[in-house]
């Protein structure tokens, strides 16, 4: 039987920094709830649309640094 590697603590810490992305993000977009709710409605759209993508693009080095250890 072989032995199991000892966890690794960036998986926890990137789940955590997930989190906290998360977080500040949604805190970020709701804050300008007030600005955007005075757009035109096909406007608010585009701007939810893009802002509940845009938040996905810094995860992909963090998952790949969770992983590998390297960021590249």
């Amino acid at each position: 039987m072989t032995p199991r590697p000892a966890p690794s603590w960036r998986k926890p810490v990137g789940m955590l920094a997930i989190l906290a992305l998360i977080l500040v993000w949604c805190v970020a977009v709701a804050s300008l709830s007030g600005v955007v709710g005075g757009w035109w409605w096909p406007v608010q759209a585009v701007f939810y649309l893009v802002t509940g993508i845009v938040w996905i693009a810094p995860l992909k080095p963090l998952l790949r640094w969770m992983e590998t250890g390297r960021w590249r």
